[in-house]
């Protein structure tokens, strides 16, 4: 399998899943300012969208979507627990905290990114932030993950876009659970060695 991902971006979250899973795959560096690979192939030509993750298997089918490659990944090695079963109500709840986390928090990151977003603008977006945040942190409340006592797929997600908050100056400092999860998930071996490999330790 390839991954192709642009270091520090929400592809971190399949990646630190890939090594969770203990799977082979070749991680494949695609910036998103150049779209262009090292080998100086244009990216769009794998991905006509031109953003990250693209997960190709070894058929050469390709996959998009975090939260749709982190699914399937962990569905690979059942063995490590990092999904439910398929058909489980907590399955369910997986998939409810991977569309929050990718329509409430992901998606409203992307305005900061946006050199041309008025700061007025902006900031209507780090106050909806904050507010989800605040959310996430009461319910991470006497838990050590968001399913509870396990790591699942949704921790790598929520670590992610957890990661952007200092650079978009949005202002965690009083979510005592959120951050106690941060360094939790950021502690662990696996999200080491993608934190190295993308060069952000």
């Amino acid at each position: 399998m390839k991954l192709y991902y642009s270091p520090g971006a929400c592809s971190l979250s399949p990646h630190i899943v890939l090594r969770e899973a203990g799977l082979a795959f070749e991680p494949v560096m695609a910036p998103t300012k150049t779209h262009q690979l090292q080998d100086g192939t244009d990216y769009y030509s794998i991905n006509p969208l031109g953003y990250v993750p693209m997960l190709e298997l070894d058929d050469g089918t390709r996959l998009r979507e975090g939260p749709a490659i982190v699914q399937y990944v962990a569905d690979q090695a059942p063995n490590r627990n990092l999904a439910p079963a398929n058909g489980t109500l907590a399955r369910y709840r997986l998939q409810e905290w991977l569309t929050f986390i990718g329509t409430e928090i992901h998606k409203s990151f992307s305005p900061l990114f946006n050199p041309n977003m008025p700061e007025d603008g902006k900031k209507s977006f780090r106050e909806k932030l904050a507010s989800r945040f605040a959310f996430v942190d009461k319910e991470l409340a006497n838990k050590q993950y968001v399913m509870g006592d396990h790591f699942s797929v949704a921790d790598a997600y929520l670590y992610t876009v957890t990661r952007w908050t200092k650079p978009m100056s949005i202002d965690i400092s009083g979510l005592p659970n959120l951050l106690a999860h941060h360094a939790r998930i950021e502690a662990r071996p696996a999200v080491q060695e993608a934190l190295k490999h993308e060069k952000l330790q």
